[in-house]
């Protein structure tokens, strides 16, 4: 990533809702280091799923055993690591800021995951960490007041949700990204850019409400289908969700004939069946 440092960044796109409040706390005259980050971690009391306060602390050199690997330290001793001068991390640390409890369900179902692929001896992880990893780079959550539009996003009918239901979408749908990696393109965003959504229902109330207690309430939604057995066991639970479509989210969706790319508003594909 080339993109030099300059917190305006989050007030630029609407992209960067999320990390607003985080980011207003940094310094324009330097990457934020571990030591910022860490004081805002501090006046925000974010802990790991073992209650261990969470500390930014500089990568090491990648190591073998199981404790030393990147999950398992921010689970065994609340030490997330990252790279000094790095969007990629930057990005992570501030979705810590943003989705503590999120942030750490996730955590925690990693480790567990890691764990008993440790136990079974299995040299290659499985679809539950598959899906985990998918979402913490890549998650964008939706929150949808009216079953209908969730119907078109699951089923793929971009056109019709982003344009044909335009003016439905400001008060019955909105996108907020999680994933660290999606953010990381956001910067630079460009036509095929993906996001890998979860939906969570509400009332038309929740679009009202300021953002802090939006953010507030989605991550305890968040938290809530961490924690909770039978998600995110498989990719195949997220929808895709191509975020240039979102309206106001680019400029060239303005146009009805943007939606027309098929290449990246692509089409729900017919599952084969099993033979």
């Amino acid at each position: 990533m080339t993109v030099s440092w300059d917190p305006a960044f989050a007030a630029q796109a609407p992209f960067f809702a999320p990390l607003r409040e985080p980011v207003r706390h940094l310094s324009a005259a330097a990457w934020p280091d571990c030591t910022v980050l860490n004081a805002l971690a501090a006046a925000g009391a974010l802990r790991n799923a073992g209650g261990r306060d969470i500390r930014f602390v500089p990568q090491a050199e990648r190591q073998a055993s199981f404790g030393e690997k990147y999950e398992p330290r921010i689970f065994l001793r609340g030490e997330v690591q990252m790279r000094a001068n790095n969007w990629h991390d930057l990005f992570n640390a501030l979705v810590w800021l943003a989705f503590p409890r999120a942030k750490a369900a996730l955590n925690r179902r990693h480790y567990d995951a890691l764990l008993a692929q440790q136990a079974a001896g299995r040299p290659n992880r499985g679809s539950q960490q598959d899906a985990l990893t998918l979402f913490d780079e890549g998650g964008i959550v939706v929150a949808c007041a009216e079953p209908e539009l969730a119907a078109l996003l699951r089923g793929h009918e971009w056109k019709a949700l982003f344009w044909q239901q335009r003016d439905r979408l400001a008060g019955g749908m909105e996108f907020f990204i999680f994933g660290h990696a999606l953010y990381e393109k956001a910067l630079q965003p460009y036509a095929g850019v993906t996001g890998r959504g979860v939906i969570f229902d509400c009332d038309a109330d929740f679009f009202r409400r300021p953002l802090a207690e939006q953010l507030a309430a989605i991550d305890d939604w968040l938290a809530g289908a961490l924690n909770a057995d039978g998600r995110f066991t498989a990719t195949r639970e997220l929808n895709a969700v191509p975020i240039l479509g979102v309206p106001g989210w680019c400029a060239e969706n303005a146009r009805e004939t943007y939606y027309d790319d098929s290449n990246y508003f692509r089409p729900l594909l017919a599952r084969r069946p099993h033979l």
